[in-house]
């Protein structure tokens, strides 16, 4: 779930406008988003199927937007910092609506989820890999983790990496539970799908994406799991909701390693801190501790 769902469109949009210039700002503060002791990084690519992943980075990373988004607008920054580094990246808009592909993220998770896993596989085929990392953000977490455990693909999965997921599902700060007060149990399910979007009842406390992920464990063998999360989201709430409380899953709010980082729910893409934590988990053996922190958005 992202910020259109709740927020005032113009709310947003400044978000998003602000972004350039924040980035720029924290870019020349923060630390260098390459490892300090690897080798200069080899040509990575973004959406380019003839990338050929490299011995150090041998797994190529999907990248997968939240809800209201596209693989354009939301982890496109974050896309093109680690084909920077080196990395084969790769992104779609999933769960788009045909004649209307402008906004993705909108049919419920088992649908998207479907065409997700071909994507993936695609992306394994095309460049040559075993394997390939998962990174996903708000929906697109929740998607990463659904893709890892239902799709019959796990042997095929590095790591999973999840950016503030509805993974219990979100009360929206406490919105749901106001709406289901107000209108009715139920009521907020039958507008959603009523509207087109019948992927929000799949994010709340109860959905069906919910309820399947969390139907036995939700962590798969084999497969490195990451969880980051922002202790002011305001969208994925309780903030807690969204960590995976299983053996051999790494759950970190930023404010672990940066505590002063303000960072909000749709900032939580654009973070500079976020980046060097997700680079962490891609790569794990190169792993560093953030020297400087930046500041993210807090919407």
């Amino acid at each position: 779930m992202t910020a259109t769902a709740t927020a005032h469109p113009l709310r947003r949009w400044l978000a998003r406008a602000a972004l350039p210039l924040a980035l720029a700002l924290a870019a020349a503060t923060a630390a260098p988003a390459h490892h300090a002791d690897a080798a200069p990084a080899a040509s990575g690519g973004v959406n380019d199927f003839s990338c050929r992943p490299s011995a150090a980075h041998p797994e190529p990373v999907v990248l997968l937007h939240g809800t209201f988004a596209t693989w354009y607008e939301d982890l496109n920054y974050l896309q093109a910092d680690l084909a920077a580094r080196g990395y084969c990246t790769f992104a779609l808009t999933y769960g788009a609506y045909d004649g209307f592909p402008l906004v993705g993220g909108l049919k419920p998770v088992a649908l998207s989820n479907v065409e997700i896993k071909e994507y993936a596989e695609r992306v394994r085929a095309a460049t040559g890999a075993a394997q390939v990392s998962v990174v996903g953000h708000s929906e697109g977490g929740l998607q990463a983790l659904y893709l890892a455990k239902m799709q019959g693909i796990q042997p095929h999965i590095k790591a999973v990496v999840a950016i503030a997921p509805p993974t219990h599902g979100t009360d929206a700060s406490r919105l749901v539970d106001l709406g289901n007060k107000v209108l009715g149990p139920g009521t907020l399910d039958t507008i959603a799908a009523t509207l087109g979007f019948p992927v929000l009842s799949d994010e709340f406390p109860g959905g069906p994406a919910v309820t399947a992920l969390n139907d036995g464990p939700v962590a798969q063998p084999g497969i490195a799991y990451t969880i980051i999360s922002s202790r002011y989201d305001e969208l994925v709430t309780p903030t807690e909701t969204a960590f995976v409380r299983e053996p051999g899953v790494k759950n970190q709010y930023v404010q672990d390693s940066c505590p002063l980082d303000p960072v909000g729910h749709i900032g939580e893409a654009y973070d500079l801190n976020v980046w060097h934590l997700v680079g962490n988990a891609l790569d794990p053996r190169r792993a560093t501790p953030l020297a400087i922190c930046a500041v993210g958005s807090p919407g």
